[in-house]
């Protein structure tokens, strides 16, 4: 039987995007669902005709070997319809999808089994630390207040010696199924709240949640280089999760402090030192206090105020990396308010003496004007 290609059947292009055939996904399987179309045999065909065209063309690498090699590279066979053996597994395998149709979990697909796996909550630490810290790393010890699986019941929340029952209203679907004229549609169990079973007799320490507040320390490696914003995630340290669901992860967000020695540039580190305008013009040697201890610097004959030199290597570690961002060092140069008269004296003779100095080029500018009225 020659089977119809995936996206005539969704009535999409075939550049069509992942939003775009979802979209069609959702109006083929409202057009052709069963409680739509009691007893109809051919809108039950093309039911599971776009459920399998949709499982294929959602998954990008199903998509594309579809794309290459037609039916033959996604195993396509028949009347296969993607592995759906029914439209309860349909309705099973696209909850998410129905539940947006419906609004009601679906409709048709009431849950079978026990009770659902749900993840627990992921959470939020705040930590702040020293620029110091931040520059050679360190290892922190938090307390963390979280749920945790209760060890009394081992997360049951069924005391010992007795099992959760199925419920009775909605005999372990976790869902009731009401009429509405032509619809029939599922909500969630009130008895059960959607867990498909019912504690007879509560665990004493959880009181049948299966969870208990506890205060948790966990200690976190926190890498060399950070800065603020920095967010390091551990797996499976956030709230537990209900039903033998896994648990959420904990989110530490790091906030660094400013240095009182020096200006951070990314990983690159800024400092400002004052040199006198001897200094500046004779040139000198500075002693700069770095990350790891005193550095020296040569500052070169001439050096003008605003000039900014490097030490490589000197700054912060790239976090992960080897390598390392740059310290830079500016030089400002500082003017004298207070001159002693010989102090003066002295500036004076240098000022008369300098080649090229500013009065100089005015006397001679000067004395070339009138020279050049009196000829």
């Amino acid at each position: 039987m020659t089977q119809r290609d995936y996206y005539e059947i969704l009535e999409v292009e075939r550049t069509a995007s992942a939003d775009e055939i979802k979209r069609a996904y959702r109006k083929m399987a409202l057009k052709y669902h069963p409680d739509h179309n009691p007893g109809d045999a051919e809108a039950e065909k093309r039911f599971k005709e776009a459920a399998e065209a949709y499982e294929i063309l959602r998954d990008p690498d199903k998509r594309a070997r579809y794309d290459q090699y037609g039916h033959a590279g996604v195993n396509g066979g028949g009347n296969s319809f993607g592995g759906f053996s029914s439209t309860e597994d349909i309705f099973a395998h696209f909850g998410d999808i129905f539940g947006d149709i419906f609004g009601f979990g679906g409709m048709g697909g009431a849950r079978r089994g026990g009770p659902r796996a749900e993840a627990g909550a992921d959470l939020r630490y705040n930590l702040t630390i020293s620029f110091e810290q931040a520059a050679r790393g360190t290892e922190m010890t938090l307390t963390i207040p979280r749920q945790a699986t209760c060890q009394e019941c081992g997360g049951s929340g069924a005391a010992k010696g007795s099992t959760r029952d199925t419920c009775p209203q909605c005999h372990g679907s976790g869902q009731v199924r009401h009429a509405q004229g032509f619809f029939q549609f599922a909500v969630t169990c009130p008895k059960c709240k959607g867990a498909g079973s019912i504690v007879s007799r509560p665990c004493p320490k959880c009181k049948g949640t299966g969870r208990t507040r506890e205060t948790q320390e966990l200690s976190v490696k926190i890498p060399a280089g950070v800065d603020s914003g920095t967010r390091l995630r551990l797996r499976n340290e956030g709230e537990a999760g209900v039903h033998g669901g896994p648990n959420g992860d904990l989110y530490v967000f790091l906030t660094v402090e400013k240095s009182k020695k020096f200006r951070r540039e990314g990983q690159d580190l800024l400092v400002t030192r004052d040199i006198t305008f001897p200094q500046a013009a004779l040139g000198t040697k500075l002693e700069i206090e770095g990350l790891d201890g005193p550095l020296e610097l040569k500052v070169p004959k001439g050096t003008q105020s605003g000039s900014v030199f490097k030490i490589p290597h000197e700054g912060l570690p790239y976090v992960g990396q080897a390598n390392k961002g740059d310290l830079l060092v500016e030089i400002r140069v500082v003017t004298p308010t207070h001159l002693t008269s010989r102090q003066e004296e002295l500036l004076r003779e240098f000022e008369q003496t300098e080649e090229g100095n500013p009065i100089s080029k005015v006397k001679k500018a000067a004395k070339k004007l009138f020279s050049g009225k009196k000829s």
